[in-house]
């Protein structure tokens, strides 16, 4: 989710319906030009060692920001990366990727200036999306303390974006899906990330993990 508000936006007026397709044509053309093997053998199969769960917003794409190809990064998003323990579509893509596809590494990423997360911080209704940006609302919550001390407007939200992400790998981490590759011996681990609009750069919060042994007792499940 974009926040663009007093924000030159980037001009976007030149894609059609039509352009898409012809877009299209043009990346198979170059493509095959460059590797005439490449659509048989991306179709033989998949087996990308990462999930990536991040933003809906259309500026935060993995496989460009990473310098990756497609088949690399299974890839789930939603709006400002939130985790609920009781998504049903997280939850499935979370199962297929760990028990399936065997990843190696599920990558939580936000970013700074997630309209999401600017939007949770405010008390504007915004219509059904608000039953969504009560979980970001609760992150505030737990950490309201630290974050009503920053002054700044912007920087308080981009604390929040921080804190969004750090709790989304302890929920993920907390999941029967997760503990579950851990207790099996499958080599699993679990990151937090913030991508940077403005410089192109990520950020490791540096709060991974490999195993439930720094998860409370309570949610250690055994």
């Amino acid at each position: 989710m974009s926040n663009t508000t007093e924000k030159t936006i980037h001009d976007t007026s030149h894609i059609t319906y039509e352009s898409l397709l012809e877009g299209n044509k043009i990346f198979v053309a170059r493509t095959l030009k460059e590797d005439p093997d490449y659509f048989t053998q991306l179709s033989n199969g998949q087996k990308p060692p990462v999930l990536w769960i991040g933003c809906a917003d259309s500026r935060v794409p993995a496989n460009q920001i990473t310098n990756t190809r497609p088949g690399e990064i299974f890839v789930h998003r939603n709006i400002a990366n939130v985790v609920v323990h009781t998504d049903m579509n997280m939850l499935s893509v979370l199962d297929y990727a760990v028990n399936i596809l065997q990843v190696k590494h599920v990558i939580i990423t936000g970013h700074y200036g997630c309209g999401g997360v600017i939007a949770a911080m405010s008390n504007q209704q915004y219509g059904i999306i608000d039953n969504w940006l009560r979980h970001i609302k609760d992150v505030y919550r737990f950490h309201a303390a630290e974050l009503d001390a920053i002054e700044d407007e912007k920087k308080r939200a981009d604390r929040l974006v921080e804190f969004n992400v750090i709790e989304s790998v302890e929920k993920i981490s907390k999941t029967s899906i997760v503990q579950n590759a851990w207790k099996n011996g499958q080599d699993l681990s679990v990151h937090g990330w913030v991508y940077s609009l403005e410089t192109g750069l990520i950020t490791d919060m540096r709060v991974s993990r490999k195993n439930n042994d720094s998860l409370q007792e309570v949610f250690r499940l055994v």
